[in-house]
């Protein structure tokens, strides 16, 4: 099962986290939290992970009417953003497909919504190489 949106990018894991930010402000997407799970692992369990934090992207217009279709569909809001290194020079970027609202909560009032956000992350997603070139 595919679950997620994913593009490689040429670059340094800040720089590509940097671009990631823009990307999604771009396209109407607030960061609403950050995890450092890199940060948070190493000091929890001493595990050694390459840098990874999670983003969670809130786009409020597309959150309202999610809501108003689907009161319980905070469960699976915001939309999560993973932005993780691929050795010094890629990052993997990667985000949940939001079609997994419909298909999780078989509400096909969603369907709008999560078309309008996935739309808006591909293009977000599309648009790294060149931020970062």
């Amino acid at each position: 099962m595919q679950y997620g949106i994913t593009t490689t990018v040429d670059a340094p894991f800040e720089l590509a986290l940097s671009a990631t930010r823009e990307a999604l402000a771009d396209q109407g997407f607030g960061v609403l939290t950050e995890i450092d799970l890199a940060g948070t692992l190493n000091a929890k369990v001493d595990a050694d992970l390459a840098p990874y934090v999670i983003l969670g992207a809130c786009r409020p217009q597309l959150a309202q009417q999610a809501v108003a279709h689907e009161p319980s569909i905070g469960l699976l809001l915001p939309c999560n953003v993973v932005v993780r290194a691929d050795g010094d020079a890629r990052t993997v970027v990667e985000a949940l497909d939001p079609d997994m609202m419909v298909g999780v909560t078989d509400n096909e009032q969603l369907q709008d919504v999560a078309a309008d956000a996935r739309t808006r992350l591909d293009t977000a997603l599309a648009s790294l190489p060149s931020r970062v070139s």
